[in-house]
């Protein structure tokens, strides 16, 4: 009987299709107009809110209410995590999700129109090779 591999040493190696996978989906959205068939997919999760409703749900958690403000940072350490296990490298360098939900909010300040998931963006492409 074959030995069997630990699950923990088969997710740290890069699987080359899905890293293609990812990009090739990210380069798509990254590429698609702001209205039109972007609108026409069905997209969920707190990426496709507003950077208005993360800024309320930024200024809710500095009162005190964390709720909501904790669904963007996990959907953002999901992500996070998305990515890096899809390169098998760190894309925040070392930065940490703390920092970039600062980051994410001090775009969303000056872009209030964006979405959370381009606000994010905006960070990971300042750190990475990632256009």
């Amino acid at each position: 009987m074959p030995a069997r591999r630990s699950p923990i040493a088969i997710m740290n190696r890069p699987n080359p299709a899905a890293l293609a996978a990812l990009f090739a989906t990210l380069l798509s959205a990254l590429a698609l107009p702001s209205t039109g068939i972007a609108d026409e997919r069905p997209l969920w999760g707190y990426g496709v809110r507003s950077c208005n409703a993360y800024l309320q749900a930024y200024d809710a958690e500095d009162a005190g209410d964390a709720a909501e403000y904790q669904r963007y940072e996990d959907w953002l350490t999901g992500f996070i995590s998305g990515l890096n296990l899809a390169t098998g490298e760190d894309m925040l360098r070392g930065a940490g999700i703390e920092p970039a939900m600062r980051r994410t909010r001090a775009h969303c300040k000056g872009n209030k129109d964006d979405d959370f998931f381009n606000a994010t963006m905006d960070f990971v492409r300042s750190l990475t090779s990632l256009k």
